[in-house]
């Protein structure tokens, strides 16, 4: 009678299985809820019953769809980046020296786009960009110097 090949041994097929599941998008459950989350923080920014914790997802979100699009998934330019990084500023400084964390119309609108940019990241950008940019926030979270891998594109 044969024998099962027993896969719990076989490291070269647990590592075969992670590698693709490195390819393929995250969990539909999983990108639906870390979304939610970012449209939830916009909405009471945008409803002035925000807090600091609101804005500082925002502000994670504005730099991890930045890291995704800098890897060639979804789009954010430049000048995007730079008037809601001026957009988040001005709410923190609002909302430190007033304790009201609000967007304005035109913060609100810019990260709403932004956010629509993620949720479709999250949708379709495999797990490794996923993974790679969270590391990159986490570095930059930590002050430790950006060094974006640098992927070669066979």
């Amino acid at each position: 009678m044969a024998q099962p090949i027993p896969l719990s041994r076989n490291g070269g097929a647990a590592r075969a299985r992670h590698a693709k599941a490195m390819l393929l998008p995250i969990a539909r459950q999983i990108a639906n809820d870390l979304a939610l989350r970012t449209h939830l923080a916009l909405d009471t920014l945008r409803r002035g019953v925000g807090s600091k914790a609101d804005v500082q997802t925002l502000t994670q979100i504005m730099l991890l769809s930045g890291f995704l699009a800098e890897s060639g998934f979804g789009s954010l330019t430049g000048e995007q980046l730079a008037a809601a990084d001026r957009a988040v500023a001005a709410v923190f400084d609002i909302g430190r020296e007033t304790g009201e964390w609000k967007l304005d119309g035109a913060g609100f609108a810019l990260f709403a786009s932004i956010a629509t940019n993620y949720d479709r990241q999250l949708h379709s950008a495999p797990l490794w960009a996923i993974t790679d940019a969270s590391e990159r926030l986490d570095r930059l979270i930590a002050g430790v110097p950006d060094q974006a891998p640098v992927r070669k594109l066979a």
